[in-house]
């Protein structure tokens, strides 16, 4: 129950830092995809600081005897890059430069209605997830079940 409750609070931190840094805008992301126009920045600003403060983070999170709610911490083995990983980054980058939105700011645009006070947007949004979450299943189904 802790461990679920410390998720739920992680994950409402991580949702309220989308929104305050407009993360949750596709046109901040497009904006940052246009290289060769009118490139916009500030997603790179948020990204670097979040991987800064999350480099830190993990630093001093490593050194703990173990973690807080779990009985061991669960850190990533898998080194390889694997025709699997190239594909999923691939159809990964069409998604997001397509349709402007990672699944994480996606569905915390959900939880503003939209984003910034775009209404005209939330229905964007809502089929952005309802097809990400087609993908996710159809994947389970076919190709999921074979990979570990």
């Amino acid at each position: 129950m802790k461990a679920n409750l410390a998720a739920l609070a992680i994950g409402a931190l991580f949702g309220l830092g989308l929104a305050v840094s407009g993360m949750t805008n596709p046109a901040k992301v497009l904006g940052f995809l246009d290289i060769t126009g009118r490139w916009d920045p500030t997603l790179a600003v948020v990204m670097g600081a979040g991987l800064l403060v999350n480099l830190i983070g993990y630093r001093l999170t490593l050194g703990r005897p173990g973690p807080a709610f779990s009985p061991a911490f669960q850190i990533p083995t898998r080194k390889d890059i694997d025709m699997p990983l190239i594909v999923g980054a691939v159809l990964f980058g069409l998604g997001w430069g397509i349709g402007g939105f990672c699944p994480g700011p996606a569905i915390a645009a959900l939880g503003l209605g939209g984003f910034h006070g775009d209404a005209a947007a939330e229905p964007r949004v809502v089929v952005f997830v309802l097809a990400m979450l087609v993908g996710m299943a159809l994947y389970a189904v076919t190709v999921g079940r074979t990979r570990k």
